[in-house]
């Protein structure tokens, strides 16, 4: 078992807990289990499914480690540094599964852009959410100006930034910044839920979902359509689309075997 991260199997969804109390703060030790963990689970052929959420209910994850930072005061030439956190939450935003972040508390800084790379956000009806760097005079340097931005709109983004005020969970599902708001303490039967829901599925076409729509919306429309066609020509290859086809004219549940 990881000291930071625990990981448990659930069928075919994994599920990740953060906890390094007491606000599960993503320190450099955390980072590490954490991309341990998904390299392991991208190769595990009977997961199908991630749910992160934190330890307890005070927060999911409440930023970086401060304590980390007076070590960055006044150096050069470590944006090398700031882009090993980039290389890890690509990491997670380009995983080949579904992935789904409950968010059961604090959900600020760093948290807010990991949460940002999840594909689907379930928020428990108690929680703030935001990225308060200003507050300290830095910004956001996960990927917050990049990925929030496309996420809710720029106007919104920006505000949310240059304030560095939090919103809370109905606010957050009015500007499409989480998908769900359930009341405090079912965050995570909800999200399992859900990724069990998903998981029934194929994953060679989840996959194939996952790059389509992330792929397209960063290229005109005419370029998404043509990598549309050509993940569509693939997922015709697989074994689940045989049974899928099979189980419809049979009338029957598809038994999907993810190749």
């Amino acid at each position: 078992m990881k000291p930071f991260i625990k990981l448990e199997k659930k069928g075919s969804v994994a599920v990740l807990t953060f906890d390094n109390p007491p606000l599960n703060v993503l320190s450099q030790p955390v980072m590490r289990e954490l991309e341990e963990i998904l390299d392991e689970l991208k190769e595990d052929s009977g997961t199908v499914c991630l749910v992160l959420t934190g330890a307890g209910d005070k927060a999911f994850m409440a930023g970086a480690d401060i304590k980390e930072f007076p070590n960055l005061i006044g150096k050069q030439g470590i944006k090398s540094e700031f882009m090993k956190t980039h290389a890890l939450f690509s990491k997670l935003d380009d995983f080949p599964k579904p992935t789904i972040a409950v968010l059961n508390g604090l959900t600020f800084g760093g948290g807010c852009e990991l949460a940002l790379t999840c594909d689907i956000r379930i928020a428990e009806d108690h929680i703030q959410i935001g990225l308060p760097e200003i507050k300290l005079g830095l910004f956001p340097g996960g990927g917050g100006t990049q990925r929030l931005p496309r996420l809710i709109g720029e106007a919104q983004a920006k505000q949310m930034m240059y304030t560095g005020d939090p919103v809370e969970a109905e606010k957050a599902k009015a500007i499409g910044l989480v998908n769900e708001v359930v009341p405090k303490g079912t965050g995570l039967e909800a999200g399992v839920k859900l990724a069990e829901r998903i998981s029934r599925f194929s994953l060679p076409a989840l996959t194939r979902i996952k790059q389509a729509v992330d792929e397209g919306t960063q290229v005109p429309l005419q370029q998404g359509l043509e990598r549309e066609a050509e993940l569509f020509e693939e997922v015709f290859q697989t074994e689940d689309i045989k049974e899928g086809v099979q189980a419809f004219i049979e009338k029957r549940k598809p038994a999907f075997t993810h190749r």
